[in-house]
């Protein structure tokens, strides 16, 4: 915990990107939950709550490589700035959801304020290894990720108080947090005269720039090294558990262990702790594990992981269930914080944009997939086996990271830092 400190107290960048986080993040949560209670209490219907995920969901799949091209292309601080401005605008027009009473807005602006999302989850992601040196990339990726959970926690109990007192208040609040996002982007400080672009060559043909080009060149990038995407298939391998589980909650604190709304609550708080529990906890670990100590970590990591969503959803006590979920993403959140580490050192500053966009939008994609078959599947199934599957699927994934690495097919590559940059193919103009 230390370490987190120092960090924010030495380096004035990351805490002024840090602080932004805390107040947007909660924002979105305040949005989150006044968007599925208006929804329910326009037209007492579940479906309409998966309709607004699924117009959520499908433009962050969509225009995912559309950003990592921009990010990759252009100033990644100015693309920040523009998103939390679109964003704060956006999450103005739910107001007219909340006064109109018309549900097709909510799909609107829901789609909307995704359509701006990735360019600033990627941006962050891309621009972290250059306001934070390579001693301290470790200790700000833990940060970040164990804030994000730390707000997922406050930001829900905080808007469902918020949204008592009325939509309008928790929709003014998320845009407000927006623009005070932007204001603290807008302090960072360029390390070097390069700012926050990053500096490369792009192909120029007769028809001008190939952004199709671009998103196939990041796609090769990701497959050329072997680590990278063997980290993009870990995350599709989490999402099929993963986007179940937004599901899966609700059911078993509902229906398994009849415990309604405070049921719902303890199973998702259990998760919360055991992800800040974890996220921690790997700052501590990080920092001592070899590169094969690592590898190994993760592989036990995703068994456990699995396992215990196993043990969740056999339990027949509901404080061992509790004990199973806090376990589980304990796990999770262990893997999750070493490997961005390692892609944040190794993967080129020219590639990171389309890099973590691609990564985004795969994990998007399943999860969408893994939501929309656990919701078919609770109309024929128990939500008990629908969790043993969820869990199964998960630890398989383990299967595969242990082959690759036990065959030598994960070799430490170059950081970052240590890379020559290279021009693109066929590349004859500096952007």
């Amino acid at each position: 915990m230390n370490e987190l400190l120092q960090l924010l107290r030495r380096n004035r960048n990351y805490r002024f990107m840090w602080t932004g986080q805390i107040v947007s993040e909660i924002g979105d949560n305040f949005n989150n939950i006044a968007v599925f209670a208006l929804a329910m209490a326009l037209t007492h219907s579940g479906l309409v709550v998966t309709g607004v995920l699924l117009a959520r969901a499908v433009p962050a799949i969509t225009i995912g490589p559309i950003a990592g091209v921009l990010l990759d292309r252009f100033d990644r601080k100015r693309i920040m700035i523009a998103s939390d401005l679109v964003r704060a605008v956006v999450a103005l027009g739910f107001i007219y959801a909340a006064t109109s009473h018309r549900i097709w807005v909510l799909y609107a602006f829901s789609a909307l304020l995704m359509a701006a999302s990735p360019f600033f989850t990627a941006g962050r992601s891309a621009i972290l290894p250059t306001i934070a040196n390579p001693q301290e990339i470790h200790t700000a990726n833990s940060l970040t990720q164990t804030t994000q959970w730390m707000t997922l926690t406050v930001g829900t109990f905080l808007g469902a108080t918020v949204v008592a007192i009325g939509y309008k208040w928790a929709f003014a609040f998320n845009a407000l947090s927006f623009l005070f996002s932007a204001w603290c982007i807008a302090h960072l400080r360029a390390p070097d005269a390069s700012g926050f672009r990053a500096r490369r060559k792009i192909t120029v043909g007769n028809d001008g720039i190939r952004p199709l080009y671009e998103v196939r060149e990041g796609l090769r990038y990701i497959r050329s090294v072997p680590l990278v995407f063997a980290i993009a298939l870990l995350s599709v391998g989490w999402a099929t558990g993963g986007g179940a589980a937004q599901i899966l909650f609700t059911l078993f604190g509902e229906v398994v262990f009849n415990r309604g709304a405070s049921g719902i609550g303890m199973i998702w708080g259990c998760a919360g702790l055991g992800l800040l529990c974890g996220g921690v906890f790997s700052n501590w670990l990080g920092k001592r594990l070899s590169f094969n100590g690592y590898k190994l970590v993760v592989f036990i990591d995703f068994v456990v992981h699995g396992g215990t969503y196993v043990l969740f959803s056999l339990a027949q006590r509901f404080d061992l269930a509790l004990l199973f979920i806090f376990l589980s993403r304990a796990c999770m959140a262990i893997n999750s914080v070493l490997n961005y580490s390692y892609l944040l050192r190794i993967v080129a500053n020219r590639f990171r944009g389309r890099v973590f966009a691609t990564i985004d939008t795969l994990t998007w994609t399943m999860m969408m997939a893994s939501m929309m078959g656990a919701g078919i599947a609770s109309t024929h199934y128990s939500p008990r086996i629908i969790g043993t599957v969820a869990g199964l699927l998960s630890s398989t994934t383990a299967i595969f990271w242990g082959w690759a690495n036990w065959t030598g097919r994960l070799p430490l590559p170059v950081f970052a830092s240590q890379e020559k940059p290279e021009p693109a193919p066929h590349a004859d103009r500096v952007v």
